[in-house]
């Protein structure tokens, strides 16, 4: 498969997924994808359709949530001239693109109950209608359908049509959220970033520090995969050593310490950390720097208690580092010179010695 269409991971629950689709595959009823954002549900629907008898023919995908309600079934079936203001001319729908192909159809919990009733005759009897036409034509489409709603219980509140799911449901695929896909955020990390070292043109691929791993691991994945790919990519594109280990992740490329939008007590909070942990409102009380022992040299006194002064202030600051630096009158480039000086990191917090 291309290139941006290939299945990275070997947790039990994500090849058990895949599986199930390669199986689905070569039969012709309809699929249902179930998961959160960014766990590869149209990646689910390209394999269904490139591993199925209809690989030569159309895959046309199709958001249902990117268009209002009055244009959906104009979208999906098509229209002819002058069935409403606009329709200057006679136009197909995604259904008929798709004939003899697959039609994808992501989020589809948007869809409206007119726009159900209609996709469910189209389903059941393969026979869509252009609005404003006087008869119905035939396709032949496979439709997958996708969404992270949970329909049984629209349903049960009467806002999704119960035969429409019955149809839709002959196979439902369940993908796991990259948090239970145990193992797979190093793969995942290292094959996105040896791709964007060498769209950098590295002449190596220095990977990740094991701190920098155990942040990665450790992280939620709220975004799953789509997310991860992001942070790694972004990882890579900033580090400007490409012989050394990556060391540096940044989860929430929008945090700004300078925002000054907001209550003055929102200003004063301090942001969450990136593993979705509030700080305090306030910086801890600062702890007194002992002093190096008696008898040590000029320069190890020095460098000890500098070690020291960085350790309390970004224990006092949560180790947002941008504050810590702040606190101390340092930039945050200095700080963060003077972090790799004494190899100090997010995933590594030693105790002030």
């Amino acid at each position: 498969m291309e290139r941006d269409v290939q299945f990275i991971g070997q947790s039990t629950a994500f090849l058990d997924a895949v599986e199930r689709a390669s199986r689905a595959a070569s039969v012709r009823r309809p699929v249902l994808v179930i998961g959160e954002r960014g766990t590869g549900k149209e990646l689910i629907a390209q394999r269904l359709h490139h591993l199925s008898p209809r690989w030569g023919e159309p895959l046309i995908t199709m958001n249902c949530a990117a268009l209002p309600e009055t244009l959906i079934e104009a979208e999906l079936f098509g229209h002819e001239a002058g069935a409403f203001t606009g329709a200057v001319r006679a136009r197909a729908g995604r259904f008929e693109e798709a004939d003899r192909g697959t039609l994808f159809l992501d989020e589809l919990g948007t869809l409206s109950m007119a726009a159900q009733e209609r996709l469910l005759r189209a389903i059941e009897y393969g026979e869509i209608a252009r609005i404003g036409a006087s008869r119905p034509v035939q396709v032949d489409v496979r439709v997958v359908a996708a969404t992270n709603a949970d329909l049984p219980l629209m349903a049960d509140e009467g806002r999704f049509r119960a035969d429409l799911l019955d149809r839709l449901s002959f196979e439902v695929i369940n993908l796991p959220p990259l948090r239970a896909r145990e193992g797979d955020v190093y793969e995942l990390a290292d094959y996105y970033g040896r791709r964007m070292a060498t769209e950098l043109e590295w002449d190596t691929w220095p990977g990740f520090t094991g701190e920098a791993m155990a942040v990665l691991e450790a992280h939620d994945w709220p975004g799953n995969v789509r997310e991860l790919r992001n942070v790694v990519e972004r990882a890579v594109y900033r580090w400007a050593n490409e012989h050394a280990p990556i060391a540096e992740i940044v989860f929430d490329p929008f945090e700004n310490p300078w925002r000054q939008d907001g209550p003055a007590d929102a200003r004063s909070e301090v942001p969450p950390r990136p593993d979705g942990v509030r700080a305090d409102p306030m910086p801890q009380q600062s702890k007194p720097v002992p002093l190096p022992e008696a008898g040590a040299g000029l320069r190890a006194s020095v460098e000890a208690y500098e070690r020291g002064l960085l350790v309390d202030a970004l224990d006092r600051h949560r180790w947002n580092q941008r504050r810590a630096a702040a606190a101390i009158g340092l930039s945050y480039d200095q700080l963060r010179h003077c972090m790799k000086k004494h190899r100090l990191s997010e995933g590594h917090k030693p105790s002030v010695p």
